[in-house]
């Protein structure tokens, strides 16, 4: 048992849309992760996904709205809604969701990170 220092973590690393393990309960993965740019469509059909904005602000793009995120303010995408998220300019998040969940869901692609590493 140790805590966690997010901030210390989230400038451990410099690299985008690469999601880091920074802890795990009960079968979930808290991860961070940093934002710049477009992320692509896609969905999750087994999990839903938590976005929880540390610094920065992010655009979450569902077919029909774009929720804007901002520091201290979090949105929970419902498994099967597809979405996009969108920094755009450098946004730091946590993320929480099962363990296994690809950061691109239903797409693999350059940016599927199949195992995050544990910082």
């Amino acid at each position: 048992m140790q805590k966690v220092d997010v901030q210390k973590k989230l400038a451990g690393f410099s690299e985008y849309w690469s999601p880091k393990v920074i802890a795990e309960l009960n079968g979930q993965q808290v991860k961070v992760a940093k934002l710049l740019g477009e992320f692509e469509w896609h969905f999750h059909t087994q999990e839903d996904e938590l976005f929880w904005v540390i610094e920065g602000c992010l655009e979450i793009h569902l077919r029909d709205k774009v929720v804007e995120l901002h520091p201290g303010e979090l949105f929970v995408v419902p498994r099967g809604v597809e979405h996009k998220p969108v920094a755009n300019s450098e946004c730091q998040v946590v993320l929480f969701e099962p363990a296994g969940t690809l950061n691109t869901g239903n797409l693999v692609n350059d940016r599927t990170v199949t195992n995050p590493e544990v910082i």
